[in-house]
């Protein structure tokens, strides 16, 4: 089935220009001074609809072919042979990773007030509630990501390219984010460009793992999802110091090459799409 995802161009194209178009618009508006917190629910709303716009573009090109429509059904609800290890990983890694990285940053003298859950957030969503779109997000993303445009890739590619490739576009897909005043992004690159560069570097191995797990679970979408979720919502919720995302990114790339090593036929040879045991 994946042979039918044949339209990656025009897919990552319109997944780029679309959603940068309203980006960089809310970047400006959100610098603006008078007006400021309406300015800035304008921005994040713009930038919401940016967000959704490549969920569309993928839509889209699966309702032109109708073969497709199932496979897009049936990959939410393909439970029955999924193994129930992919799943604990998808909702564990993240939170691992993250404690983990703040355990080793104690050993470097950090302190240990990282652990505490803060109630607050890093980054401002003006109209919206902070812990909306760090759920929402992942959700519309990956609608676009695993319904159409990793298939799109990996029709053409293995799999460890296939990540590779998308790793580097989604880094970049992120930039005009920074633009918009007190988003993530935003706020990460005010913080130190290291860190900037530090989110960049850790979406590679994160995809690596993400895009293992999907396929494992024979192309599950939820997977996905809840992958990305806990990505987002988990860096989040605790005092990290920023250093310890760094820690984080280190640890990442320690696992993403243990399992590419591990598993290097499913990774390297480009019929390898179904699942294989763990």
């Amino acid at each position: 089935m994946i042979n039918k995802y044949k339209h990656p161009v025009p897919f990552y194209t319109l997944s780029t220009v679309i959603p940068w178009t309203f980006w960089f618009v809310a970047g400006y508006i959100s610098h603006i001074t008078p007006f400021e917190e309406i300015n800035m629910d304008i921005a994040i709303v713009l930038g919401l609809i940016g967000l959704i716009s490549p969920m569309i573009v993928a839509f889209l090109l699966i309702y032109k072919e109708s073969s497709l429509h199932g496979d897009l059904f049936n990959r939410f609800f393909n439970f029955k042979s999924v193994k129930p290890i992919y799943l604990i990983l998808a909702a564990l890694i993240m939170l691992t990773s993250i404690l983990l990285a703040q355990a080793i940053s104690i050993l470097f003298g950090y302190s240990p007030s990282q652990f505490a859950i803060t109630g607050h957030f890093t980054f401002s969503s003006g109209v919206f509630p902070v812990w909306f779109l760090l759920i929402l997000a992942p959700v519309l993303e990956e609608l676009a990501w695993h319904s159409y445009g990793t298939d799109s890739l990996r029709n053409r590619f293995n799999l460890f390219i296939t990540s590779l490739i998308f790793g580097a576009y989604w880094a970049i897909w992120h930039v005009p984010l920074s633009f918009i005043k007190d988003y993530y992004q935003s706020n990460l690159v005010e913080t130190g460009w290291i860190y900037g560069v530090n989110f960049m570097i850790s979406i590679i191995p994160y995809v690596l793992i993400m895009n293992w797990l999907y396929y494992k679970t024979n192309r599950n979408i939820l997977v996905a999802i809840v992958f990305h979720i806990t990505a987002g919502y988990f860096n989040e919720i605790f005092a990290t110091h920023p250093d310890s995302k760094i820690i984080q990114t280190v640890l990442l790339c320690v696992l993403a090459t243990i399992i590419v090593i591990r598993e290097k036929d499913f990774f390297f040879k480009k019929d390898q799409v179904v699942q294989l045991s763990f």
